[in-house]
């Protein structure tokens, strides 16, 4: 039995949403993680029953192995599941730019966004060229096809959404974004995992 350790309105989110799609046996442990505020504030310290290197989410325990970090849990998870079809396999031609796109997020978005809510893309002139570079790179890939991969939805783009769920201003206000989040919104495994992301 997979476990995802969790905690509510968090990171985490996004696989309890994967689990869903995939239609995985799973179990949730819900811990305390460290917060900076507002009404899911954690108490600061560390949960001893967390496995996550850090004591945050998302991590996931498969048979006794800790798998931690967003893009690494998607690709296990979509290999560990493949007739869900949600992430290429080795030998399909979209197995190379489902893995770019997930290099992507964990390399390129993650850094880019923080120092845009750090306010550096206004003042960097080369951080203020990489979030352009992102923006125009996420907007010409979905002017092309309703999802990252084509025509098919994959675990890239729960990666993705997921920040736009969280924080819609994170990107600038382009409908492409809005019809993006809102097709994604629409899937049923979101709503069920909605419902399970108390705990």
């Amino acid at each position: 039995m997979l476990t995802l350790v969790h905690a509510p309105r968090s990171r985490s989110t996004r696989f309890l949403w994967l689990l869903e799609e995939l239609g995985a046996p799973y179990e949730v442990m819900v811990v305390d993680i460290k917060r900076t505020g507002g009404p899911l504030a954690g108490t600061g310290a560390r949960d001893p029953r967390n496995p996550h290197p850090h004591g945050q989410v998302p991590a996931l325990i498969d048979d006794g192995v800790v798998i931690s970090e967003s893009a690494a849990i998607a690709l296990y998870l979509t290999d560990k599941f493949p007739l869900a079809g949600l992430g290429p396999l080795v030998g399909d031609p979209q197995r190379g730019p489902y893995l770019s796109w997930l290099a992507y997020y964990a390399g390129v978005l993650e850094p880019v966004i923080v120092n845009h809510f750090k306010g550096r893309t206004a003042t960097d002139a080369a951080d203020k060229a990489m979030y352009e570079a992102l923006d125009q790179r996420l907007k010409t890939t979905l002017e092309a096809a309703p999802w990252i991969l084509g025509q098919k939805f994959s675990a890239a783009d729960i990666l993705f959404v997921s920040l736009l769920q969280f924080a819609r201003q994170a990107l600038p206000p382009h409908a492409i974004y809005d019809d993006w989040l809102a097709r994604a919104n629409a899937r049923p495994a979101l709503v069920r995992a909605l419902g399970k992301d108390a705990g």
